[in-house]
């Protein structure tokens, strides 16, 4: 059964990626002359995903511009935070909120997903319906393009933990559902808190990515990406 729901996180400002960001919100840079954005929305419809919601606070005209234009085959939900950014759990919290008790994805599209990665939804999906667990999609940080990364986690035998050195980093892509989520009592607030929570509850799942991983992270990053020539 494939998860039908997906959430993407478009209302960050982009900071470090200024001056590109400074008329652009980030989700609308190009690679190889797909957005982010547009990537992310095509790896969760080319996985059957059939309602997506997008959370908007920065230049949120634009996102909105581009979704009417492009006429994707999905539906899609605008998560209005143009008032009050609520950070990434509090962002899915208000997003799903039409998705009821249905698990689904959540993608950081500052990662640039390709079609490459649907086998490995695939997979991170089993993994999350033999417990209804949370699960997170890592991958080792020696396949990250940038040394920077110090790893956010370990993994072993499909439990992720957190110690004092960390292999894995988590490439932005997760399944989850709301119980995690609904007992939250601050409007704003990190997934990191989540995750905190269920490590020492011994419920957080994960994934080891096979991919090359490519993360936009500062103006720098992109310009060495985009120099790259991806093969999509």
């Amino acid at each position: 059964m494939n998860i039908k729901y997906g959430m993407i996180l478009a209302a960050g400002l982009g900071k470090r990626m200024q001056p590109l960001t400074l008329k652009t919100p980030k989700p609308l840079l190009e690679i190889n002359n797909f957005t982010l954005l547009e990537r992310s929305i095509n790896l969760l419809v080319n996985y059957g995903v059939q309602e997506i919601s997008i959370n908007v606070h920065y230049l949120p005209d634009q996102i909105r511009s581009f979704i009417n234009k492009k006429k994707f085959q999905v539906k899609i939900t605008i998560s209005n935070e143009e008032d009050l950014l609520l950070d990434t759990g509090g962002g899915v919290l208000k997003g799903t909120q039409n998705f009821d008790d249905k698990p689904f994805f959540v993608v950081n599209p500052d990662t640039v997903w390709s079609k490459h990665y649907l086998e490995e939804l695939k997979n991170l999906e089993a993994i999350y319906f033999k417990d209804n667990k949370p699960t997170l999609l890592l991958v080792n940080k020696k396949l990250s393009i940038d040394p920077s990364f110090k790893g956010d986690f370990n993994l072993k035998n499909e439990k992720i933990s957190k110690d004092d050195e960390n292999q894995f980093i988590f490439t932005g892509i997760q399944i989850t559902n709301r119980s995690v989520l609904i007992g939250e009592k601050s409007e704003v607030f990190s997934m990191n808190k989540v995750w905190n929570k269920l490590i020492k509850d011994k419920n957080l799942q994960g994934l080891e990515s096979n991919q090359k991983f490519y993360h936009l992270n500062t103006f720098n990053m992109y310009k060495k990406i985009q120099n790259l020539n991806i093969i999509d």
